[in-house]
């Protein structure tokens, strides 16, 4: 492999935030232009949702504080780490130890980063879950890791995400070294049953894998949902890393926080990759983790009812549309949407769908290269422009549905 081939694989156009960098040119548009407000469902909308309060004064403290805050120790300020670290330890019912455990990064995609590349060597065999967020591909490929793919059957249970747990055993008799997914997952929303968390953990620690877990969106559960922290399991693999940061539920993704506790052999390793790339967690914003788990009373379960709103109102539009179906969300905010086939590719109807609805999705490929028929919304958005633009992009996928499917209608 060149190391051109090594930087095309980290194919950015359709990252969120990188929608200009897509091609605008589009050969087929059919009927006029959908009018209304743009909506880009790539990322969540933190002016609909603002961050969590005290954020910005508690940001002004740490630059008020000046070179003591700007110039942390690589794993974070010592003051903040052990505010964080009893955080977590209520939070998820383990014990963190400050000194040991836990490292603040710059952001969460900053500690998988991080963590990977503290795991895994050339040609080591790596297991991620598919469809998973888009990034663990391809960090596995940049770091010149094996990737085995586990499939996730989200859409044939009613109870945690479908994990393949005899797909996944045997891809650790063959030799996996690291286990990365997401719980919730992302893209499809699903969260883990206590017995696939469990099962998860009693098979690394049998077969000595090294699990990385993302719980980003473990505080946005919704109600009747069951979260299980797979760190608080009895048996748990001796290597372990969870990933977790305010950047999402909290509506704080502009500040690049992340935190990453676990076993502490890995955390030196993560201290010492993260002291030859970042530094550190970006000093100034390191003094709003204060704003982290101390929301006033109520205001986590009001951004959660107000998400689910969202959610209920986008599925009660998909519902209308044959052969259109998404997994209602259990926790996170993602919808994982399944359409119909059209006369146009996924990603031509992505790139009409910007020009002719202004209306931005992510492609499912992102997730899985079998995934040409699904895209994925954040709909972390202001709710009447979101059904909106919903309504928008079901009109426009009916005007491109293939002729056959529109016969079977």
């Amino acid at each position: 492999m060149t190391i051109e081939d090594k930087f095309e694989k980290l194919g950015i156009d359709n990252a969120p935030g990188q929608e200009n960098l897509q091609s605008s040119v589009v050969l087929d548009l059919r009927g006029e232009v959908l009018k209304g407000p743009a909506v880009d469902f790539s990322h969540g909308d933190v002016d609909a949702h603002p961050p969590a309060p005290d954020s910005f004064e508690l940001f002004l403290e740490g630059v008020k504080e000046g070179g003591g805050q700007a110039y942390t120790p690589y794993r974070g300020k010592k003051k903040i780490l052990e505010q964080v670290a009893q955080k977590l330890e209520a939070f998820a019912n383990v014990p963190v130890d400050p000194d040991k455990n836990l490292i603040l990064t710059a952001g969460t995609q900053g500690a998988l980063f991080l963590a990977m590349g503290s795991s895994v060597v050339m040609s080591d065999k790596v297991a991620i879950v598919e469809p998973d967020y888009f990034a663990n591909r391809k960090i596995v490929e940049f770091l010149g890791g094996e990737m085995i793919a586990i499939p996730m059957n989200y859409e044939d249970t009613d109870i945690g995400s479908g994990i393949d747990l005899k797909a996944l055993e045997a891809a650790f008799r063959e030799g996996v070294k690291v286990f990365l997914f997401s719980n919730p997952n992302n893209p499809v929303g699903c969260v883990y049953s206590y017995d696939e968390i469990y099962k998860i953990a009693s098979l690394a620690r049998k077969y000595n894998v090294t699990v990385i877990i993302d719980e980003l969106y473990s505080r946005q559960i919704y109600p009747g949902v069951v979260y299980t922290h797979l760190c608080a399991q009895k048996h748990i693999p001796d290597n372990l890393i969870t990933i977790i940061g305010p950047s999402k539920t909290e509506s704080l993704s502009g500040y690049r926080l992340g935190a990453a506790f676990g076993t502490d052999v890995m955390i030196k390793r993560m201290e010492k990759l993260q002291a030859i790339m970042t530094l550190r967690c970006s000093g100034y914003n390191q003094a709003v983790f204060g704003a982290w788990f101390n929301e006033p009373e109520g205001w986590l379960i009001d951004r959660v009812r107000r998400h689910q709103d969202i959610r209920d109102a986008i599925l009660k539009v998909l519902s209308r549309y044959d052969g259109v179906s998404a997994k209602p969300t259990e926790g996170g905010s993602y919808l994982f949407i399944t359409i119909p086939e059209l006369d146009v590719s996924l990603h031509q109807f992505i790139r009409i769908a910007r020009e002719m609805a202004q209306v931005t999705v992510t492609p499912g490929t992102e997730f899985g290269p079998q995934y040409l028929h699904q895209f994925r919304i954040n709909f972390s958005q202001d709710k009447d422009k979101a059904v909106a633009a919903i309504e928008r992009l079901m009109i426009l996928m009916e005007r491109y549905r293939k002729l056959s499917e529109k016969q079977k209608s």
